[in-house]
This record gives structure tokens, sequence and C-alpha cells, in this order.
């Protein structure tokens, strides 16, 4: 079964439906939601709603710290809390309520799926190295954990005796997932990388052959901007769209 993988949408309409199509397209049975739905986005109430239609057709979906701002408290940076003051004008009780009541961990066979790093979930700590990834992995007994919230893709490996190594992923290369070892996937954003490529990002789990693919799509960045644009989005935001950084 292949299944399609994101994080970090951010209420991109056009980068998710970029993403959706070619998962789709290349044959994906199942979805998988890695939090962070919202924030910075021009398209908040469409995420929401398309993200709450696939959890009702069985797609496993976590929350992302933007997505708890919309009802809790968070300790943002300024960019990010003048979009959820603005989300939060935007949605209805409806998404508010989907999104206070997604969970912070969902564990699918041996599959771990979590927006941040997975020994403190609601601590947010993003997973920038090798260090970070054994502390998350420590935490679970997952063959493989997901997660997102650094919008810059990665896989790292622990071996049997505790030895970390980090694997740089290509597009379009299918990774072995071997057993034996314990395996950290962290997704690119589809809706805001910070990689330097502007382009979506998503991935395809392979579970007959335990291989991942990570994805990049091409989408109209430009347009986005413009919308980005008319709704008042802040200028640092609009930005990072441009320059994937």
């Amino acid at each position: 079964m292949l299944i399609a993988i994101f994080a970090d949408i951010h209420a991109n309409k056009q980068a998710f439906e970029a993403c959706l199509k070619q998962a789709r397209a290349d044959g994906a049975a199942r979805f998988v939601l890695l939090g962070d739905i919202v924030g910075y986005g021009a398209d908040p109430v469409w995420a929401v709603e398309t993200t709450m239609d696939l959890a009702g057709r069985g797609a496993p979906a976590v929350r992302g710290n933007h997505d708890n701002a919309i009802n809790h408290d968070e300790d943002m940076n300024p960019v990010a809390q003048v979009a959820i003051d603005w989300t939060r004008g935007q949605l209805g009780r409806p998404q508010r309520d989907f999104l206070d009541a997604l969970p912070m961990t969902q564990t699918e066979g041996e599959r771990l799926y979590v927006h941040a790093e997975a020994s403190r979930p609601e601590r947010w700590h993003y997973v920038q190295n090798a260090g970070d990834a054994a502390r998350s992995l420590a935490a679970t007994a997952a063959h493989v954990t997901f997660c997102g919230h650094i919008h810059r893709p990665a896989l790292y490996t622990m071996s049997a005796t505790g030895k970390m190594a980090a694997v740089t992923p290509t597009a379009g290369l299918a990774m072995p997932l071997l057993p034996g070892r314990q395996w950290l996937a962290v997704l690119g954003s589809v809706g805001q990388p910070r990689d330097g490529n502007p382009a979506a990002a998503f991935a395809l789990l392979d579970t007959d052959a335990a291989q991942l693919t990570f994805h990049r799509v091409p989408y109209d960045v430009g347009a986005v901007v413009a919308l980005a644009r008319r709704a008042g989005a802040p200028v640092d935001a609009i930005r990072r769209l441009e320059t994937a950084r």
C-alpha cells in the first residue's frame, strides 16, 4: 500500500492541491497529516475542511503548534502570531473544534505520527540534528517515526546499538527502511518550505516494499504570493513563500 504523508500545509491551498493531485496520480491509497494545517497561509477554512474530509475517510491527523494556537496560548514569533490572530477570525466553530480535538500523536502498526519531536510532543521541539533525532527515537519503539515542524526534509536512522546516522533525502529516490533499525523521517513542508526550494514537499511510503520516497511538487508560487498580499499576510511570511527560507 502507498501512503501519502503531508506536514505543515499552513493554509496553502494551491500547494496542498498540487500534492494531493500528485499523490493520487502516483497511486496513494491512504493519507496522513502531520499537523500545522493552518498558520501563515490565506486559505485556512479550505485547509481545515479538506483535512476534516480526509480524516473522516480514515486519514490519521495530528496536531501542530499552529493548530494548537488557534484555541490555546502558544509562544509564537511575531509573524506567526499575526497570522494566527487573523486565522482565528476566519475559522468557524466546527473548524476550531476539529483542530482542538486533534491528538498529539497517532500510532498505526509500526509507525508513529507526530508533528514535532516525539519525546515531548507538546513542547514542540525541533528535530534539527542527529542528537534531536536520537532523543525522539528513544521515546518510541516504532520502526518508523514521521514528523514535520522544521520545514526541511531529513532522514535519520538508529541501529540496534544506538548508533545514529543521517541520510540526505533525494527527491524521487526510494529509500529502503531496513529492518533491525529505527527510522525518523522529517517531512518537508507542503505550504512553506524552508530549504531553499519553493516546491511543495510530501512523501510516499510503500508499506509492501518498506521504502520511503520524498517528493517535491512545483506549483504557482506567484499566485499564492499575490493572494497572500491581498489577504494582508505579514511581509515576512510572503517573503518565505518566495525564497523558501
